[in-house]
């Protein structure tokens, strides 16, 4: 059993008894530039026989999917959660679930609840810019300290040596092209505090800030 599935059973068990603590004030930066950024979304099984597989749950949440409202794409006829494209005319909002946390979220690979949950990101693309919250750890990777927390580039050597997830929302506002099976889209991007991130889509639903209801144990 993987980290982050140790991880989300434990948090079921203490989901109860603890609340929400708010983020440490971040100071921005450093800039980490081009970086290889895969797609992954709510409820999408990337692989059912890998232990992080499915993002059905997170590093933080062994009930992702139910707290978040549902699959962050389109169910097919099969029951398989799939990729949805987004455009701005709503905020790169999905159109098929009603989003109870904020759609603009993404991965880092590093594994701290206490460092990383909910922790905001700017991100920068071709012109875009772009502000999502963190929500799992990955990809493939959950202990690159040096990178997310310093100056390296990412160790992973998966998927183009990719150094983050950004969800279909990001996807969308960052002006990917690439498709979301490839990996060849590249970001910059650093850490902000919550206080300097501006009004924007991303700010609409905030994540950690929504009623507890919605962030304990799934129904």
């Amino acid at each position: 059993m993987t980290m982050k599935r140790v991880l989300a059973v434990l948090l079921s068990l203490i989901a109860v008894a603890s609340t929400p603590t708010s983020v440490a004030k971040t100071e921005p930066g450093p800039w980490h530039y081009d970086i290889v950024a895969t797609n992954f979304w709510v409820g999408e099984v990337l692989d059912p026989n890998a232990d992080d597989g499915s993002q059905e749950i997170s590093a933080y949440d062994n009930a992702w999917m139910a707290h978040y409202g549902g699959c962050d794409g389109i169910v097919d006829a099969h029951g398989v959660c799939g990729f949805e494209y987004r455009s701005a005319d709503n905020g790169f909002f999905p159109r098929h679930v009603t989003a109870r946390q904020n759609p603009f979220y993404l991965d880092l690979p590093l594994e701290d609840q206490a460092v990383m949950q909910h922790r905001w990101v700017q991100l920068q693309k071709d012109g875009h810019t772009c502000y999502g919250q963190v929500e799992d750890a990955g990809p493939a990777v959950y202990d690159d300290r040096d990178y997310v927390l310093g100056t390296a580039r990412p160790k992973n050597t998966r998927f183009n040596g990719a150094g983050m997830d950004v969800s279909p929302a990001l996807y969308g506002c960052l002006g990917f092209t690439a498709g979301p099976d490839a990996a060849s889209d590249k970001v910059n991007w650093r850490f902000v505090d919550a206080s300097d991130v501006p009004a924007g889509p991303w700010t609409r639903i905030v994540t950690g800030s929504e009623p507890i209801a919605s962030r304990g144990d799934a129904p």
